[in-house]
């Protein structure tokens, strides 16, 4: 009898945690015209995300050659793009970023959109971008997480027309890659706590060889220092359809890996280079910086990288400037091979 009642109370007590879910943030006010107004975006249910704007020199009658739509990664804000960006405007190239709902200047920060609702955004995004510069090639740019919600989106079925997309560091640590311990105590956690903020320190991991830059981060009150438990548990969503997405991401891409990522693990990224498709109209273009680290756009050698995406926008067809496109797939499997 005992031995029943135990059982019944486990099963009734798994089934609550099941139920307990973690909840996504709040919608805006209110269904309205999505609009770019000043340095806000209006999304279709009312809601206002900030936004940058690095314009080319002013030249009446010259438009840029490209845009670029920057998406930021995880814990970070739109200003991410400062120093890439700057430099693209002096090329011209104008870029803009936005804060993704939950970071930075956003509404509701520090809470988790989902991953529907951040594809949505981005759609919106490139469309009110797109009637700015009529006829200019635009381009989606993203970093680490922002690089899987640019996966995510364009993989979908009505993705928005770009020339091409610039993936950073993408962000595809999909479940399924990680260790089965990792995973049940995200799940649990989620759960029973989903309000808990961890900082991630002691975990003995770099972002990047810019320490100025890093302790500059440290300093911001923007850049989320203490993450919820719900959030890391949307983010871990997002990657797993990111990687779980490779083989339906037909658009031109540029993908961008450093051998010293301490974020995102090389096996997963390596999974997704080889899941992309091969019959693709346009070339999707790999490439592996052997300084590199997961802040690839803001290294100590970060103009490497933006001159690549500079001459990619420019030429797709020809070599990298920087030659981390020759022969990047074998030499990160060989990377791979050698830490196992």
């Amino acid at each position: 009898m005992r031995a029943r009642l135990a059982s019944a109370l486990a099963a009734g007590l798994l089934l609550l945690i099941a139920a307990c879910a973690p909840s996504l943030m709040p919608p805006g006010p209110g269904p309205t015209v999505p609009a770019l107004a000043g340095e806000r975006l209006v999304m279709n249910d009312g809601m206002a995300l900030p936004l940058r704007q690095w314009k080319t020199p002013d030249n009446p009658g010259h438009p840029p050659r490209a845009v670029i739509v920057a998406v930021h990664g995880f814990n970070d804000y739109g200003k991410a793009f400062d120093g890439p960006a700057s430099w693209w405007a002096e090329r011209g190239i104008a870029t803009y970023s936005f804060d993704q709902r939950g970071f930075g200047e956003a509404p509701h920060r520090g809470l988790w959109a989902g991953t529907k609702r951040m594809a949505e955004d981005l759609k919106t995004a490139t469309a009110l971008v797109r009637r700015r510069h009529p006829g200019v090639p635009l381009y989606l740019l993203g970093e680490s997480m922002g690089a899987a919600a640019v996966i995510v989106t364009m993989a979908s079925e009505d993705p928005p027309e770009v020339a091409g997309v610039i993936l950073s560091a993408p962000a595809v640590w999909a479940r399924e890659t990680m260790p089965f311990y990792q995973r049940g105590a995200l799940w649990l956690a989620a759960r029973l706590i989903p309000w808990a903020k961890f900082t991630g320190r002691g975990l003995g991991k770099q972002a990047s060889d810019n320490i100025e830059m890093l302790r500059a981060l440290g300093r911001d009150p923007l850049v989320i220092k203490g993450t919820r438990v719900s959030a890391m548990e949307g983010l871990t969503d997002l990657m797993s359809e990111a990687l779980a997405a490779a083989p339906r991401l037909r658009s031109r891409a540029l993908v961008l890996y450093g051998e010293k990522d301490q974020i995102v693990p090389p096996e997963p990224v390596l999974r997704f280079w080889r899941e992309l498709p091969e019959d693709t109209p346009t070339e999707q273009r790999r490439a592996l910086y052997a300084t590199g680290w997961h802040m690839l756009l803001r290294d100590l050698e970060a103009e490497l990288v933006q001159a690549d995406i500079a001459a990619w926008i420019t030429a797709a067809e020809q070599p990298l400037p920087s030659g981390a496109d020759r022969d990047a797939l074998s030499r990160l499997a060989d990377q791979v091979e050698a830490a196992n």
